[in-house]
């Protein structure tokens, strides 16, 4: 399963951040449950209601509220601005330090999903399956349920309300870039059937009208196609930094080498020129749905 899902064996390659090992389903984490109490503690005691203190951190109340109820890990910069607006009493700096992962992310994703919070921009090419941004519910939940080994229903309602958590990205980062590469064959495989794929693909076509969301399908039939390696993803921080984000059945790659990154953008861009339009790649999608 990819992204925010199982663990791994703990591979990296030579220009990569080794994955940590995972024993496979994502452990709880009461150091989250535990700072998010802090955090709102801290809050009512200096008198700030949500909506007032995310105006100060600079985060949506809905993110805050997340990361006080614990199913959001905080990033760095939550962290700091939370200080600054409650005394800076240290107390959330020394606690950020013992956050264990997000409940529903596995161990390797964790550092990804850090930086993917504040990207100013983030590229995704699969060909496997539609990224967890872009799954709607009834999809998401159709590959859990086939995940091996299997989950019971409590970790497929786990894996589903960290994946909805994670896809407020899409809708809290309006200033970021999002740019998407799918393969045709994604959706001809109809995953889940004929009403589950109606529904994605309504989702994609809706998740595409906005200003900052590009989706690009990769025709069935190409000649040439620079991404045949696999699946990527690419972000850049406010500090203009690029790092890439590979995965495979087990395991992912956190790659941070500059002339690794540099590789995979070019083959992005080239992917981007080798894909239909964005006018073309929603007519497809249309026409798709049309057939279904």
């Amino acid at each position: 399963m990819a992204e925010d899902s199982v663990g791994t064996d703990g591979r990296a390659d030579a220009g990569g951040v080794p994955a940590p090992p995972c024993g496979g389903e994502p452990e709880a984490s009461d150091s989250l449950r535990t700072f998010g109490a802090v955090v709102q503690a801290l809050r009512e005691h200096a008198g700030l209601s949500r909506e007032e203190f995310a105006g100060l951190v600079r985060f949506s109340k809905h993110t805050v509220a997340s990361i006080e109820q614990g199913r959001r890990m905080p990033d760095p910069s939550f962290v700091e601005r939370a200080e600054g607006a409650l005394g800076n009493t240290g107390a959330l700096r020394k606690a950020a330090k013992h956050l264990s992962r997000q409940p529903g992310l596995a161990s390797w994703f964790r550092q990804w999903a850090r930086l993917e919070a504040v990207a100013i921009a983030l590229y995704t090419y699969e060909c496997r399956l539609i990224p967890g941004l872009l799954q709607t519910e009834a999809y998401a939940r159709t590959l859990f349920v086939e995940q091996l080994p299997p989950l019971d229903d409590e970790q497929v309602e786990a894996q589903w309300v960290a994946r909805a958590e994670r896809q407020r990205l899409l809708s809290e980062r309006p200033n970021t870039a999002f740019s998407f590469i799918l393969e045709e064959q994604l959706f001809l495989r109809r995953t889940g059937g004929v009403e589950v794929t109606r529904g994605l693909i309504d989702h994609v076509l809706e998740v595409a009208e906005r200003r900052n969301i590009e989706v690009q399908v990769m025709p069935l039939v190409r000649e040439r196609h620079a991404g045949l390696d696999g699946p990527m993803q690419l972000l850049e921080t406010p500090e203009n930094q690029w790092f890439a984000y590979n995965e495979g059945q087990r395991g992912g790659l956190f790659i941070t080498d500059p002339k690794e990154v540099s590789v995979l953008q070019r083959r992005y861009a080239r992917m981007r020129s080798q894909a239909l339009t964005l006018e073309n790649s929603l007519s497809l999608l249309q026409r798709m749905r049309g057939d279904l």
